[in-house]
């Protein structure tokens, strides 16, 4: 069989769901792992911390060498590494003493992984062929949506069935799709962004103002999304005291399906929505979602501001990363790999914030990340003005 470049599509698709696993399983299993390895809340938010800080690392280093490197030995290497982790996941702390530790090794090794996948699968798709590409960025990226509902959907059912006492089996299970993956990219049709004479150099692309714009656009991009995924489940459970089924289902579920829908929204009518003012709107909504969350005395209207926010926050990391090849022709994969690195950054500083900021009451923490969303307004209206 002759593989096209649907199948690289499909790849990518499936890459973007390997990142929401690696990404948002674990947030599941906090509650499981502060009982059953006597882990505190600011212990958990440092495994989220660690997470992105070590994308954050990795993004870095790929922004200088991934063009060296290839794109399928990178995607090959990415896949391996979640799977590793993934499987680490579930064996790891119960090799060690303290398990706290094994649970930090598993989450490098998936990180390094998932920080892989987000510098490389934008810039492989943006360079297929075809027209419409802010709207094949914000498809694309809806797929990481779709990934985060089947690991809460599917995961919450496994814990039905199996039980919460089985917990470890289930990062194993999951490590089925990126070991899939690892075959798919080693054999998919693959092309280059952009040719090697009509690249802006790093250090050319790190001089253009503009440039930084967008970095601290996508910062608060990732801690707007991450700050309230991260922590849903946990506050769901621990801070409003609902079950763990329906702290899941109504917590990262809702966020995650309604974050997807505004992504595949976007994706089918891009081409006649203006992204700066959708940005600027996504930022308002955010950060009334975080107000309702944080004060509403009643649990369920707490959690509808959880979704909201995911419906609120949907196209901003697709969005920044569309508006950034508009303005910026030939950035190249360079440029995917600082964005995502500054992504990382947001995604590391939002859930860490929230943690730290806590202080064992949580909303405490999360009316703290409001500050992310009004950041994105800001970035935007200074980009607005800096083009007029």
């Amino acid at each position: 069989m002759k593989l096209t470049y649907k199948h690289t599509l499909y790849a990518s698709y499936l890459g973007y769901i390997t990142q929401a696993i690696v990404n948002n399983l674990a947030p599941l299993l906090f509650i499981i792992f502060q009982k059953e390895f006597d882990i505190s809340i600011e212990r958990i938010g440092l495994l989220i911390s660690l997470n992105f800080g070590i994308q954050i690392i990795t993004d870095l280093i790929a922004a200088r060498y991934i063009d060296k490197i290839g794109y399928r030995i990178s995607a090959v290497a990415a896949h391996i590494f979640c799977t590793i982790g993934l499987i680490g996941m579930g064996t790891l702390p119960f090799l060690f003493q303290d398990g706290y530790i094994g649970l930090l090794i598993a989450i490098i090794i998936n990180a390094i992984g998932g920080g892989l996948i987000e510098v490389l699968i934008s810039p492989i798709v943006e360079s297929l062929p075809g027209d419409e590409k802010a709207s094949a960025m914000s498809l694309l990226h809806s797929f990481y949506c779709w990934g985060h509902v089947a690991v809460v959907l599917c995961s919450t059912l496994y814990f039905l069935i199996i039980g919460t006492d089985n917990w470890m089996y289930l990062p194993m299970i999951w490590a089925v799709i990126p070991l899939f993956n690892t075959f798919l990219f080693a054999k998919v049709p693959l092309r280059k962004l952009v040719e090697d004479h009509e690249k802006i150099p790093l250090r050319g692309l790190l001089t253009k103002s503009i440039f930084w714009i967008f970095f601290f656009l996508m910062i608060s991009a990732g801690a707007s999304e991450q700050a309230m995924s991260q922590w849903a489940s946990f506050f769901a459970e621990n801070g409003l005291g609902v079950s763990k089924t329906m702290g899941d289902l109504l917590g990262p579920g809702t966020f995650a399906f309604l974050m997807g829908l505004s992504r595949v929204f976007y994706g089918v009518k891009g081409s006649k929505i203006d992204l700066k003012k959708a940005l600027t709107i996504s930022g308002l909504l955010c950060v009334t979602s975080y107000i309702i969350a944080v004060f509403s005395p009643i649990p369920l209207i707490s959690l509808i501001g959880c979704g909201l926010c995911g419906l609120s926050v949907g196209i901003m990391w697709p969005g920044v990363f569309s508006l950034s090849s508009k303005y910026l022709k030939g950035g190249g994969t360079s440029m995917f790999a600082l964005l995502a690195l500054a992504g990382d950054i947001g995604c590391s500083a939002g859930p860490g914030l929230v943690g730290f900021a806590s202080d064992g009451v949580l909303k405490r923490g999360l009316l703290f990340a409001i500050i992310f969303p009004i950041m994105m307004i800001i970035g935007v209206l200074i980009l607005t003005k800096k083009k007029n």
